[in-house]
């Protein structure tokens, strides 16, 4: 008897065993998740059904994807809202004999959908064979936050009404519910005012003979784009059938460029010194005292109010340069009159009237959080934190709402490595860093707990105008998988964090990301060399190809490699559209600093000297911005001899204050010099010269860069392999 209850136990322990290893790799994870018997089979004769009409568009959505019929009532896949659960919050059951998803609300019935997807083959996000089968569980999930967002700056790079629909998609699959659009900036304006039509017509687009000038890309032609009402319309509304509300962004008072380039009458009443820029005024703020830019950006937001579907609409407030406001004497005498001592209090009072504007629309305003420094704006506002972590604990205290999005966490245009594409200024991270955010672990009371709205991370897009942006592969790789991880936080209701297991989750979702067409980034190979060996590894299933100096092929990696010069080979996984960065071994990264002398026909900088970058690591800059003819010299104090040499003006990681158009002339005896290569974004690379290069001359054959200098870098040179 008591054998045979042990077997009965050992095979109730085998059953829940296999149900517990069935259980999926569901991204976020759920709070509750109960696998049964069995499975439901999804055939092209299933239908979909939706019991209330709120829910039509999400019936539409489900069937897109899985490829079969909706019908009025008693489908095989129902639809619902039970109002007992929380409007994000949902209830997916599937049976053998039907599926039912019931939400709280809209946005909780999608959230169902959503998981759903993950139920099934990958192919649910590109075509799905039929039939395909279902797992029968239960699965009950909430969110812990109700604002889990994207920032999408489409105005420093133009992305289309396409791409950005495509985009909104893959910020679906992931459960985030909001999207911000960085619709306006320095660099164009991309949403069209009928009150107003120029702004877009004309301030959509920069370099050629627009008024706005060409910056980070695509010199030497007019180039750009902006969307109509009805694009905008047409972009919400697909939002909005996937849970995703769009929010529009008109950064004000600064980062104006665009705008004054057409209305130069918004600027402060003094006249700039224009002399080392040749004429063009770089100026960015709106003037704080000139009741004339309050009815014009009355019109302009009156129009955004009726546009957006959204509660909030956000108004800027960061980076304003003041230094304007203290040279103008309207400025000057609106601060005397009100009592101000700082510029901040200024912005506060602009703000302010915009909140005013705003609240006449019925709208609440939104602002990055400088725009609290100089005053309290209305109780209403919400503040996004992007500054610091410092600065998100700061203004949760003040007790606003806060949307919290910190540099080092959640600016996915960062660098993931050192030596990857990106900026870095605010750090270098990869998706580990985004995983590991938690309200307590970055320091948040109970208090300032309870006024974070959410998360929010961003794409700001300077650096992909010149990569290819009419492809989407620098997005992806820069926010895939970040996006990811961010879903995973922005959603979890856990304060613990375990690594090693969601990677786990993350490379079984990759075949969720290949499916839909993402050319994420892959954790780079790891490399060793022992022995006289070199060798690499990945463990995400994706395939390694080695490409050997000298050579014009990569091919596949399938053994370690013998030799005594492991520099001389890189490796890069793929999988997919997705891969890795070039991984080397570390004598491949080496670089030479040999001593060299600076020089130009541009005079130097005050302060940021040409000794600056002499001394390597620093940007040196000029006192004026160049001209046709205007030269940079690098001198070396010996010849160098070298596998490569980049040379390069603008600043870091970013083609910006360069030499537009130009060449490089190289001389191997510091008299005579040979020309070298038109310049690329402002830069040469001289790749296995023949002999040592004892200077080096950048000249440019273009007039200006949009702004006041030009900046230059420290000579970046490799050694040759051994």
């Amino acid at each position: 008897m008591r054998y045979r209850v042990f077997l009965i136990l050992f095979a109730v322990a085998t059953m829940i065993g296999s149900v517990m290893a069935a259980e999926p790799s569901v991204i976020p994870t759920p709070r509750r998740y109960v696998a049964s018997e069995g499975e439901f089979t999804i055939t092209a004769k299933c239908r979909i059904s939706a019991e209330s009409a709120e829910l039509c568009d999400a019936a539409n959505y489900l069937a897109s994807h899985l490829g079969i019929g909706i019908a009025d009532k008693g489908g095989d896949i129902t639809l619902r809202v039970d109002a007992s659960l929380a409007r994000e919050e949902y209830r997916l059951t599937v049976e053998q004999d039907r599926v039912v998803i019931a939400g709280g609300g809209y946005g909780g019935v999608i959230n169902g959908i959503t998981t759903l997807y993950e139920l099934l083959p990958p192919s649910v996000y590109n075509t799905l064979v039929l039939p395909a089968t279902v797992d029968c569980c239960t699965i009950e999930d909430s969110p812990r936050f109700e604002h889990r967002g994207f920032m999408l700056d489409v105005c420093r790079t133009w992305i289309t009404k396409e791409a950005v629909m495509e985009f909104i998609d893959l910020l679906a699959y992931h459960k985030i519910n909001k999207l911000r659009l960085h619709l306006t900036d320095d660099e164009a304006w991309r949403l069209e005012i009928k009150s107003h039509p120029e702004l877009a017509m004309v301030g959509g687009f920069r370099g050629g003979d627009s008024p706005i000038w060409a910056r980070y890309g695509k010199w030497s032609e007019k180039w750009g784009g902006y969307y109509t009402q009805e694009d905008m319309r047409e972009m919400i509304a697909h939002a909005r059938a996937r849970n995703i509300e769009i929010m529009p962004e008109i950064d004000l008072p600064g980062h104006s460029l665009a705008m004054a380039s057409m209305h130069p009458e918004i600027l402060c009443s003094y006249k700039p010194d224009l002399s080392s820029t040749f004429g063009y005024d770089t100026r960015s703020a709106f003037c704080a005292s000139k009741e004339s830019n309050y009815e014009l950006l009355s019109d302009i937001l009156t129009e955004v109010c009726e546009l957006f579907d959204t509660e909030y609409i956000h108004i800027g407030g960061d980076e304003v340069e003041t230094s304007q406001w203290k040279r103008c004497p309207e400025c000057k005498a609106l601060m005397a009159a009100k009592g101000y001592t700082a510029p901040e209090q200024l912005q506060a009072y602009f703000m302010t009237r915009l909140a005013d504007i705003l609240a006449a629309c019925g709208k609440r305003p939104a602002v990055w959080n400088e725009a609290i420094d100089g005053g309290r704006l209305p109780e209403s506002t919400v503040v996004y934190g992007w500054e610091g972590v410092k600065e998100c604990r700061e203004a949760a205290a003040r007790g606003y709402k806060v949307v919290v999005m910190p540099g080092q966490y959640f600016y996915f245009d960062m660098k993931q490595s050192s030596h990857e594409p990106g900026h870095d200024w605010a750090a270098i991270f990869d998706w580990r860093k985004v995983y590991g955010v938690t309200p307590a672990a970055l320091g948040f009371t109970q208090q300032e707990q309870r006024n974070i709205l959410g998360f929010e991370a961003s794409f700001f897009s300077e650096a992909y105008a010149s990569r290819n942006p009419e492809k989407p592969d620098y997005l992806h790789y820069q926010t895939f998988p970040r996006i990811v991880a961010l879903s995973e936080v922005a959603w979890s209701g856990s304060d613990s964090r375990d690594e090693r297991s969601f990677y786990k989750r993350m490379v079984a979702h990759y075949d969720r990301l290949d499916c839909m067409g993402v050319a994420y980034r892959l954790m780079p190979p790891v490399v060793t060399y022992e022995n006289g060996k070199l060798s690499a590894s990945v463990d995400d299933g994706a395939t390694l190809y080695v490409h050997e100096v000298g050579s014009d092929v990569w091919r596949n990696y399938t053994e370690p490699i013998t030799t005594s010069s492991p520099d001389c080979y890189l490796f890069v996984s793929r999988r997919g559209k997705a891969l890795s960065r070039d991984v080397a071994h570390a004598s491949y990264s080496k670089r030479l600093t040999p001593q060299f002398t600076l020089s130009s026909s541009m005079p130097q900088h005050p302060t940021m000297t040409f000794a600056k970058a002499q001394n390597y690591g620093r940007l040196a800059r000029t006192s004026r911005t160049c001209d046709v003819g205007d030269w940079i010299l690098y001198t070396f104090a010996q010849p160098v001899t070298c596998r490569r040499m980049v040379l390069s003006t603008g600043n870091f990681q970013l083609p910006r204050f360069i030499f537009e158009q130009g060449y490089a002339e190289i001389s191997y005896d510091g008299k005579t010099f040979v020309h070298g290569g038109q310049l690329k974004n402002g830069a040469i690379i001289i790749d296995n010269p023949n002999r040592p290069i004892k200077a080096v001359r950048l000249v440019c054959t273009s007039r200006g860069n949009g702004d006041r200098f030009v900046s230059i870098q420290p000579p970046v040179i490799y050694p040759k392999h051994r």
